[in-house]
């Protein structure tokens, strides 16, 4: 499951990496005619870019002066108004472009060849007569003079132009960069914020930074906690502390970006170049970079943490795997966990889609690059709340018909709805934060262009760029949206403090400040008995016997192993046989077993368990002799002063007794997968 994880995030990242974003659609406005060459025509405005594709009427004039030897000599009546048409065409119905005639170009080019030659000027390509429509008519035609209303019909000459979004000179950004903006290259979005005012970004650069110091000390209080008491946070509950630190490294990067505001997120401006503020795109900022890595790799990790939280929660409750088990796989989950997202992280900068934050004063993905947002944040976190949740839904249901299905005594069925309750409320909190950020993702790239199209609207005459031409909506964001999607990606990761947050923790708080350490959790789960799966135990057939199998210990290089002995069930009330299962835990070893009626009408016990607390290595051999003569002696008595009907009252109700006696003596000694976890919540109560 985790591979097949891991293959979709890669897929998406393929699939991702040809994809480009598209550019908005705008037309012009009419300007004044400001080129020397093109003063005193017969019409006197025209719109910018022209039809050779020049940013202004600066760049234009520029162009034009090859060509100022040609006009100034007059080598043709006709060379004037042609070069005009194309560099400073007439503005007339907004959106009409009209071209000049083959025939004009002809006679132009072909009256001013031979000096044009003497100059070393050549004809541009753009330029040939090809390209104009075939007509005899002069330029300007006298119906691009009327008023719009005057004119009949749309001349055949006349084209729909769609220019796109063209940057401001203040926007532009050196060639060598990669930068891009709306889909126009060399280009960057202002800083601070194109979408808010100032004051709007200062309330959500403190509200950032409040929430991430909460959060920060909340899962630094998780992270901590695991130190004081590392074996106790055991699978299938050790991943909470890894999704933990990933979201305490998160909120550490947002409490940075707030201390350095728009330092780092944003480019200095250069008034004596023209360069207004721009933000910061791309792997040259070194700084810039380092915080994308940091919080785009944390923020994947801890979702996948998530996910392969829930895939240990479902081989506890469903194949019901142990905790030995389960750890057994732990060089797989980290190589998922960290290997994904360090793919997807190095995929992003190899692709240089880094963007600064004005707003948090971080960097992240996604900003302002859709297709970015798309398949590198949209993707991957509705993956994982989909696996995440078929996993969880899977293991709670394997629970529920535990309780339902097996009869449990009555503390058994308390610990288990304590246990399903907690997981339930774990999950809510993590996902109801995460599908509000996918919500938000999904909300943002869906209103994105109707943003674009109303800043640039805005603010294209302050620019002195092409205004957006028939808008049929406008819109601007709302700063609220925005503090609820840095809210919930901060506050995804204060649920670990919830499934720590217990009166075992503020004992060990207490213990530590206090100076009195526990003893090492790691060296007590090195127990000689192996004990019996809790979820094996609710699971079995009542008329089974319980069985107990010794699998030594490796703690000096060789294992011992306890051979399985056959002892009868001492002929004594049930509350005397519950008294002595209470006593016996609390001395070195316990008898306890059930009973099977053999060919001869002799009963005989069908299981044995020894449990040895901190025996040296070996001594298990040395004491299974003397504990079987015992046992054999005390059995022969029973059975000579033994009455046949008490000893098959014995046998109908000794299955009942070995699992309130075997549930009381696995309390007593760390257990395996969920059990494990429920006696932490024991501890609540």
């Amino acid at each position: 499951m985790v591979l097949l994880w891991a293959l979709c995030s890669m897929l998406t990242v393929c699939m991702a990496i040809n994809m480009e974003a598209t550019g908005s659609h705008s037309m012009f406005s009419c300007e004044p005619i400001t080129l020397r060459m093109c003063q005193g025509l017969a019409y006197n405005t025209t719109f910018m870019p022209n039809l050779l594709n020049h940013y202004d009427q600066q760049t234009a004039a520029l162009a034009m002066e090859p060509f100022h030897p040609m006009v100034n000599l007059e080598c043709s009546t006709e060379i004037r108004p042609f070069l005009c048409a194309l560099y400073a065409p007439v503005c007339t119905e907004y959106g009409r472009v009209t071209l000049p005639c083959r025939r004009l170009c002809q006679r132009a080019k072909s009256d001013c060849y031979k000096l044009m030659e003497m100059f070393g000027v050549s004809w541009p390509d753009e330029m040939e007569c090809s390209r104009f429509p075939e007509c005899e008519e002069s330029y300007p035609r006298a119906i691009d003079l009327l008023p719009s209303s005057d004119s009949t019909e749309e001349s055949p000459s006349a084209v729909q132009r769609d220019y796109g979004f063209w940057c401001p000179r203040e926007l532009k950004i050196e060639p060598d960069l990669g930068y891009s903006f709306m889909g126009v290259r060399d280009c960057s979005p202002p800083c601070p914020n194109m979408y808010f005012r100032k004051d709007e970004l200062i309330f959500a650069r403190y509200f950032i930074g409040v929430i991430s110091i909460v959060c920060l000390s909340a899962t630094l209080f998780t992270f901590l906690t695991f130190l004081i008491d590392v074996g106790r946070f055991r699978y299938p509950e050790r991943p909470i502390i890894f999704y933990a630190v990933c979201y305490m490294m998160v909120s550490l990067v947002f409490f940075l970006g707030f201390l350095l505001e728009d330092r780092v997120s944003c480019n200095t401006a250069s008034p004596g170049r023209f360069r207004a503020s721009t933000i910061t795109q791309g792997s040259h900022n070194k700084a810039c970079t380092l915080l994308f890595m940091t919080l785009y790799f944390f923020t994947m990790a801890g979702s996948v943490w998530w996910v392969i939280l829930t895939i240990t929660w479902f081989l506890a409750a469903v194949p019901k795997w142990g905790s030995e088990a389960i750890e057994k796989k732990a060089l797989l989950f980290h190589a998922v966990a960290w290997g994904v997202p360090g793919a997807l992280t190095i995929t992003l900068m190899a692709m240089n889609k880094i963007e600064g934050d004005s707003m948090s004063g971080v960097c992240f993905v996604g900003l302002y690059d859709l297709m970015a947002l798309r398949w590198f944040l949209l993707v991957p976190l509705v993956l994982d709340v989909i696996v995440g949740v078929v996993l969880l839904l899977a293991g709670i249901a394997a629970l529920n018909r535990v309780r339902m299905e097996i009869p449990l005594e009555k503390e058994n069925q308390d610990k288990l709805v304590k246990f399903m309750i907690r997981i339930g409320v774990f999950s809510v909190l993590y996902l109801v934060p995460l599908l509000t950020v996918i919500g938000c993702y999904l909300y943002e790239q869906s209103h994105r262009s109707v943003w674009e199209t109303t800043w640039v609207q805005e603010r294209c005459r302050e620019y002195h760029i092409p205004c957006p031409f028939k808008v049929e909506k406008t819109s601007r964001p709302d700063i609220a949206l925005f503090l609820i999607k840095y809210l919930m990606m901060l506050v995804v990761g204060i649920p670990s403090v919830f499934w720590v947050g217990s009166k075992k923790t503020c004992f060990e708080w207490a213990s530590f400040f206090s100076g009195h350490r526990r003893k090492d959790a790691v060296h007590e789960s090195r127990q000689v008995l192996q004990e019996p799966d809790f979820t094996q135990l609710l699971l079995r057939d009542p008329n089974t016997p319980v069985v107990r199998k010794s699998r030594g210990t490796s703690t000096q290089g060789t294992s011992t192993h306890a051979s399985s002995t056959h002892l009868a069930m001492l002929d004594e009330p049930p509350s005397a046989s519950t008294s002595r299962a209470g006593s016996t835990r609390s001395k070195s070893s316990s008898f306890h077993g059930s009973l099977h009626r053999s060919r001869d009408g002799r009963y005989t016990a069908s299981s044995f368990r020894g449990v040895e607390e901190r025996v040296s290595h070996g001594s298990s051999l040395r004491l299974n002799e003397p504990l079987q003569h015992c046992a054999i002696n005390r059995l022969d008595s029973q059975s000579r002063h033994g009455s046949l009907q008490r000893l098959e009252s014995q046998s109908r109700h000794s299955s009942v007794r070995d699992l309130s006696i075997t549930a009381q003596a696995i309390q007593s000694s760390p257990g395996n997968g969920i059990h494990r976890v429920m006696e932490e919540d024991a501890t609540k109560a």
